[in-house]
């Protein structure tokens, strides 16, 4: 029984995309989870898993195909079928004998074992792609599953990717210095194989053939080196009347989809400064038009306190080698995206900081005194692990700290769990790790998971999903000095708080001066969500926590 496979939801305003590759052929076995199609949406390219394993029939779209949620993609053979029955559609008409005669060597597995093509993963939202800081394995070498294999230096930080299986390396396609997207292979590695005799062969798809192929010129034109390339010319359906079976399917799909846009109105939204999320479709399905980004555009400029979340501009430079020698270095990927998020946040985000002492005198007589239990536990009970959990049962009192604003819905959106992120100062860039759930964990659990986050950060072993689902950053400059600073506020969250160096202050107690221990905090929030008067209360309720510990 023929099984069709869709494009699933692809997430929050994201109606669909352009195929960027086609990783599947006709004839392949595939396992359920295993990537059949790279595809480029307006946030991220992202690999499209298989809901379920079978014997691909039919491939329904090619590279550079628009296609939408719920649109039909593949066909599947039940379980039951054998690869023969969809062999003859692998084979073009025009396939020259030679090329032919390679063909059955991509179907039986090798005896040492299975070829797995290792690719870039999703790397989060907004995270296309980024550039190989450094390659950690070699040609030969044996692996092991969730081993790091290469360092990738995104927009956001620079990451391990691991490994996604054990085995023997036979196959390295990258250096250090190239620019990779989701879903780009990085390294072929055979499972249970003793030595990596194919690495030349370039197999189109994961193989397992150890013979090298007598005619080695053919073989590449097919290779998954050029993945967008070799789907146009293995996935394009035989019929006319299969390409507008397609199309109509495509066109009652859309119909479907709400608040959907084309990809030439999402790049006019972005060119004159619209967030194409903010804007209400009035085309058929609630489909956003031109005329609508229009519409909206010119309301934005008649309210001038209404910010945009539009791509930034900058003034041009003068030439500054008129008055002296200078030099120029791109910006990392890290330093690229802070500025860009950040300067994002800045113009949309109306924000309001509010700044506050804490009396910590007693707190750090406390925290000295229960600082070798921390310490026997692996950890180190520091003003941040205290202020986690501080933090953590302020924003159950104040459920309006820990959301994040939908203006696109006109919507605020209330979490019912507390993750909080940290912001690290590391040698490649500020990156903020996440500790999951803190309100269910104690002070001292949360000193060694710090310490462990501040070890990871060091050593380059953050993970994705380490730094991703925060609802609420603190940013402690303390260790480095100052006195106050206004965070800005790490979008999509409404709030951070920023800590100072405590210092020893005179103050006024039972008719006289004596000396106390002062801790400025600076809390910066979304003026949209929280007024003047709750980011007062939130701020008070912290201090009096740490007056009173």
């Amino acid at each position: 029984m023929a099984i069709e496979y869709k494009i699933p939801e692809l997430g929050e305003n994201v109606a669909g995309g352009t195929v960027a590759s086609v990783l599947v052929k006709k004839g392949d076995t595939i396992v359920k989870d295993q990537p059949i199609i790279e595809l480029e949406t307006e946030k991220a390219v992202l690999e499209v898993p298989a809901d379920q394993g079978g014997l691909v029939q039919d491939i329904l779209v090619q590279a550079g195909d628009e296609v939408t949620v719920g649109q039909t993609v593949i066909v599947l053979g039940s379980a039951g079928e054998t690869p023969k029955a969809t062999e003859p559609p692998v084979v073009p008409v025009e396939t020259p004998k030679a090329e032919k005669e390679t063909l059955p060597e991509s179907r039986p597995q090798s005896p040492a074992g299975e070829l797995i093509e290792i690719s870039v993963p999703e790397l989060g939202e907004n995270v296309s792609g980024g550039t190989v800081a450094n390659v950690l394995v070699a040609v030969g070498q044996t692996i092991a599953k969730d081993q790091s294999i290469v360092e990738l230096e995104t927009e956001k930080a620079v990451l391990e990717v691991p490994s996604t299986t054990s085995g023997v390396v036979v196959d390295v396609l990258v250096k250090t210095g190239d620019e990779l997207t989701v879903g780009q292979v990085i390294l072929r590695v055979e499972s249970g194989a003793a030595a990596p005799q194919r690495q030349e062969a370039a197999p189109a798809k994961p193989q397992a053939a150890t013979q090298p192929s007598p005619q080695p010129a053919p073989p590449p034109q097919p290779s998954k080196a050029q993945p967008a390339a070799a789907a146009a010319d293995t996935s394009r359906p035989a019929t006319a009347e299969s390409d507008m079976s397609r199309m109509a399917e495509a066109a009652s799909d859309r119909s479907r989809v709400p608040a959907a846009a084309a990809p030439s109105v999402r790049r006019f939204a972005r060119e004159i400064g619209v967030d194409i999320n903010s804007v209400v479709g009035t085309g058929p399905g609630a489909r956003i038009t031109i005329d609508d980004v229009k519409a909206f555009s010119k309301k934005m400029h008649q309210e001038p306190k209404t910010v945009t979340s539009a791509t930034l501009s900058a003034a041009a430079l003068p030439d500054f080698s008129k008055w002296g020698e200078v030099e120029r270095q791109s910006m990392s990927k890290v330093r690229d995206k802070t500025a860009v998020h950040l300067s994002m946040a800045w113009q949309t985000i109306p924000h309001v900081t509010q700044f506050d002492k804490a009396d910590v005198t007693e707190l750090e007589k406390l925290r000295k005194k229960y600082g070798d239990r921390a310490q026997a536990a692996g950890g180190k009970l520091t003003m941040t692990a205290i202020l986690l959990r501080v933090v953590a049962s302020a924003l159950k009192v104040f459920p309006q700290f820990n959301a994040s604003v939908d203006m696109g819905s006109r919507e605020i959106v209330y979490k019912k769990y507390i993750h909080i992120g940290i912001a690290v100062d590391t040698d490649r860039g500020l990156l903020v790790p996440v500790v999951r759930n803190v309100d269910q964990k104690n002070i001292i659990a949360l000193s060694v998971e710090l310490s462990d986050i501040a070890a990871k950060a060091r050593d380059r072993k953050l993970t994705l999903e380490d730094m991703q689902g925060g609802n609420f950053t603190i940013t402690n400059l303390g260790g480095l000095g100052g006195t106050a600073f206004a965070p800005i506020i790490n979008a999509p969250e409404v709030a951070i708080l920023g800590v100072s160096r405590g210092a020893f202050e005179p103050v006024y107690a039972d008719g006289q001066f004596v000396p106390r221990l002062m801790l400025p905090l600076s809390l910066s929030y979304d003026h949209r969500v929280i007024d003047g008067a709750d980011g007062v209360r939130f701020l008070r309720w912290i201090v009096e926590a740490l007056e009173q510990p």
